[in-house]
């Protein structure tokens, strides 16, 4: 945790975003693996610990619009509890610490909703709260969108202490990357890399902030099978990301190949990634939208799969068309701070467009999270690739898509070659940006 000054500061900034009503904000509970007492590893609620700092599952923060009173609510431990798992904090003592006032078990907490008035909450993303928020409201989908934007607003903008966080998980981050590139060897598989890294973040405090991606088949985007041996020269892409006892997360990709050096096909292919990853971080300031530094990094691309014969015609027109996607069909990059994709359960447009910049409806860039103009503080992702994926290379031909831009034939010597996805984490500062981890 943070100071308590911190946590009450924010949610007087938050009550003060709204005209009327109570905030709640539930944190999150434990969830069975496979029996009750059996549970997966605990993640808090990240709004929930954005504004009250616990990581203790069960409790309940309520903010008072018009006083910013906020009122801590839970059920003590009991005896048993305690032989299971060692003493507890009673939650009184929680609220006083943080600066908050009691406000009794959850029972209580429902007989207070009852009284209230208008009641802000947030989207809900696990069913236990839907059916919380049914058995204390009576519904589950209204949540509120004054809450929502006002949320967006504050956990956007990363404090000092906060991206002093971050920098410490990027940092364990790149070790996990750089343990993974030294270790890896031909007949080696996926999963002892993947048990490495995590090994990694263990060490350090924290833990993996998501589940980490150790592939040879780069191609598939979002890979979680371990199973493969590696070969020589083939290209392993690792994105995996720490995750810091306070809860900030990194998000870091890299590919290399096995055996250390880059065959005369993969080489400019990389080349061209790590191009586009650089120039593009050069291009982050406040004031700029990540959509124009997300287009630059199609271009990018586009220049570079033309040089290999690839591609052909005007950059901007291919990209414009969206003919790029069949080798980078996703965003360059989207928001992280507690949330590896941060604040995205409140909705992707929410936290990434606004009025002046909407989501686009063509294939790949449909799916970048964030459009809308930078502000110092924000931290964001940059993650250009560039990938074969045999499945759409046929679809696309067999439908005559982007003839005047994409040389199909010229694609059959590169069915096999897999993909290349290079990631760094950045925060944008008063005049530019700097790469997270590098204090």
């Amino acid at each position: 945790m943070f100071s308590a000054t911190t946590y009450t500061e924010r949610r007087r900034q938050l009550a003060n975003a709204l005209s009327s009503g109570l905030i709640l904000l539930p944190a999150n509970g434990e969830a069975a693996l496979n029996y009750r007492g059996n549970t997966y590893p605990f993640r808090q609620d990240s709004h929930f610990r954005y504004f009250a700092g616990y990581n203790l599952p069960d409790l309940v923060l309520t903010i008072d619009v018009a006083s910013g009173e906020g009122r801590l609510y839970g059920n003590d431990f009991t005896l048993d509890d305690v032989v299971w798992m060692g003493e507890q904090p009673d939650v009184a003592d929680l609220a006083k610490d943080g600066g908050l006032s009691y406000g009794g078990t959850l029972d209580r907490l429902a007989a207070a909703l009852s009284q209230s008035g208008e009641v802000h909450y947030l989207p809900p993303y696990r069913e236990e709260r839907r059916q919380q928020l049914r058995d204390w409201l009576g519904h589950c989908d209204r949540p509120s969108v004054p809450l929502i934007r006002a949320v967006v607003e504050l956990r956007s903008v990363k404090s000092r202490e906060e991206v002093a966080e971050m920098d410490k998980a990027v940092a364990t981050s790149m070790r996990m990357h750089a343990a993974a590139r030294d270790t890896a060897m031909a007949g080696m598989t996926e999963a002892s890399v993947a048990g490495l890294i995590e090994g990694i973040a263990i060490s350090a405090g924290g833990r993996l902030a998501y589940p980490a991606i150790v592939t040879r088949n780069g191609h598939i985007l979002h890979n979680h099978y371990h199973g493969n041996q590696l070969r020589r020269n083939d290209l392993l892409l690792v994105d995996a990301g720490a995750e810091t006892d306070t809860g900030y997360a990194g998000d870091i990709t890299r590919t290399f190949p096995i055996g250390g050096v880059l065959t005369d096909r993969q080489r400019p292919v990389y080349e061209t990634v790590e191009r586009a990853k650089s120039q593009c971080i050069q291009a982050l300031r406040p004031g700029v939208a990540f959509r124009e530094i997300h287009d630059l990094s199609a271009r990018i691309i586009t220049e570079g799969l033309k040089d290999l014969g690839l591609m052909k015609g005007d950059a901007g027109e291919a990209v414009a068309a969206g003919a790029h996607a069949l080798f980078y069909p996703h965003g360059l990059g989207h928001m992280i701070g507690l949330d590896v994709h941060d604040m995205e359960d409140l909705g992707e447009d929410y936290v990434g467009y606004d009025d002046t910049i909407r989501r686009s409806e063509l294939f790949g860039t449909r799916n970048l999270r964030l459009g809308r103009a930078l502000r110092e503080g924000f931290t964001v992702t940059v993650e250009p690739g560039i990938y074969f994926i045999p499945k759409l290379i046929d679809r696309w031909e067999a439908d005559g898509k982007h003839r005047e831009f994409i040389n199909y034939d010229a694609l059959e010597g590169y069915r096999n070659f897999g993909g290349i996805r290079l990631e760094d984490n950045v925060v944008v500062t008063s005049d530019n940006c700097r790469v997270l981890g590098s204090v």
